[in-house]
């Protein structure tokens, strides 16, 4: 049977407009987000002295459920285990400060990026300690366990002679660090000034040397972690997040935490 054009234009503009109405009606059926967080990392994701779950990620977070309608759902994990949780469907998505990187994506997918945060090295005030091999070689630092930053020290420091010691929360490194038993951390500079420096804990430490920046290895923006193939979800929360940058919400909610602008446009 042949077909003029003005068939085949009508069967087209039916059939994109049914795709139009199926996709939006799998949005507008998500009634609840399922984040993963490692909530030790102030100021983006820590426990209130009741156990509340706070930070910038988590407003922002409760900000894009509120915008779509759903019900957040926090889920606790280890920062090392979260990928291979979302994998195994504890959770559908990481909301947990993780940098979008080339090898993260090898095993997920990720949203548009939402904010960047420089990275940097604390020590004690005089150490005279830089981020660089020499300066670092036969002394002990702490990363956060399958952290960028780690990748990062394993890669360019660890090969000097530099002992780089991951560890499963934040907080064990900060401990760590104040007794003696780390030489320096390395880690967002937000988190170190918020979540130690700022603190009884981390007085006597200071920033050790410039930012480190590595786009291969530390990455160039921070998304939420989604499962391959979860178009759905992913592009539920991209459009949440473009119209919270456009309404000023996430600049507003990132001014209370951060002391630098961080928002991704």
């Amino acid at each position: 049977m042949k077909m003029n054009w003005r068939n085949m234009a009508a069967l087209v503009l039916l059939f994109a407009s049914a795709k139009l109405t199926a996709g939006t009606a799998m949005a507008a059926d998500i009634k609840e987000v399922r984040f993963g967080v490692e909530a030790s990392y102030a100021p983006f994701e820590s426990k209130s002295s009741t156990g509340q779950l706070q930070g910038f990620d988590i407003d922002v977070g409760n900000a894009v459920c509120a915008k779509l309608k759903a019900r957040c759902v926090w889920v606790e994990n280890s920062f090392d285990g979260l990928i291979p949780a979302l994998e195994a469907r504890k959770f559908n998505a990481i909301n947990s400060d993780m940098t979008i990187t080339d090898q993260r994506r090898q095993a997920i997918d990720f949203t548009d990026p939402i904010y960047t945060i420089p990275n940097q090295m604390i020590a004690k005030k005089g150490s005279g300690l830089l981020p660089t091999p020499a300066s670092l070689k036969g002394k002990h630092v702490g990363v956060l366990q399958d952290a960028i930053q780690e990748t990062y020290a394993k890669a360019r420091w660890a090969p000097a002679g530099v002992d780089v010691v991951p560890y499963q929360t934040q907080d064990q490194i900060y401990a760590d660090l104040a007794s003696g038993r780390l030489d320096a951390a390395f880690q967002d500079a937000e988190a170190a000034s918020k979540g130690f420096l700022k603190k009884p804990q981390g007085a006597g430490f200071e920033f050790a040397g410039p930012a480190v920046t590595d786009e291969k290895l530390l990455g160039a923006g921070v998304g939420y972690g989604v499962r391959k193939n979860d178009k759905v979800l992913k592009d539920a929360l991209n459009q949440a997040l473009k119209e919270l940058k456009a309404d000023g919400t996430i600049d507003r909610l990132a001014a209370k935490y951060f002391d630098m602008k961080v928002v991704l446009k």
